[in-house]
């Protein structure tokens, strides 16, 4: 199968994405494992989006599509892909139909995740990290250390990302709303869009996923 995932910062995309791939028996391509695999392999698209970054400007679209169609040239990807992050906004949306129709190919789903926006900001802006290892993290409302402020691992300071402030959250919000949630209508016009109930567990969530796929396949 070939799916696109949208959904709003916060709904779990990333996770989701994991246990779909693993499931469909398919690669799961996102774009900051795209950016990071040309930046570290110093590809020429790598070293392009690379003068961009550091310039603080945002990578245009044309890199960031030759990249994803590289990708979706490789062997793994015959059967199927599972998109997170690409496409991110509608010339992004139609250069893929345009790259799958050359190759006579199409999506078969786009499965949006969704999430209440104060949920989203009470996910993220609740995120508390630990300044030893960015891998311990826990959250204050549902994984709350033993003591305030106190990694339960390794005794380390607990502190928020700047990026995980509630302003900074909505922001981030507002962003997803005028530039990637109009890929949603675009696609709902070619009767791809499923939507998903992201609240709950994880694996409940990946359950949901997987029915509506199914019934979408059937």
């Amino acid at each position: 199968m070939r799916i696109v995932l949208v959904g709003p910062p916060g709904a779990g995309k990333g996770t989701q994405a994991a246990f779909l791939a693993k499931n469909l028996a398919i690669p799961h391509i996102s774009t900051g494992d795209l950016f990071r695999a040309n930046i570290s392999q110093q590809t020429e698209l790598g070293k392009l989006a690379k003068s961009y970054m550091d310039k603080g400007d945002l990578v245009p679209d044309e890199v960031t599509i030759a990249m994803a169609k590289d990708r979706m040239e490789q062997p793994d990807a015959e059967n199927g892909f599972l998109l997170d992050g690409f496409p991110r906004n509608v010339s992004q949306a139609e250069a893929l139909d345009e790259m799958l129709s050359t190759e006579g190919m199409k999506l078969d789903a786009v499965l949006d995740l969704e999430v209440p926006e104060d949920e989203v900001v009470k996910r993220i802006a609740g995120r508390r990290i630990c300044r030893n290892d960015s891998a311990h993290v826990f959250h204050v409302s549902y994984k709350a250390p033993k003591q305030e402020g106190v990694c339960d691992v390794c005794g380390g300071e607990l502190y928020q990302r700047d990026d995980d402030s509630e302003e900074t959250v909505r922001t981030r919000l507002e962003v997803y709303h005028t530039q990637t949630e109009p890929i949603i209508d675009y696609y709902k016009a070619q009767g791809l869009v499923v939507t998903i109930p992201a609240l709950g567990k994880v694996e409940e969530v990946t359950a949901r996923s997987m029915e509506a796929l199914a019934r979408e396949d059937a």
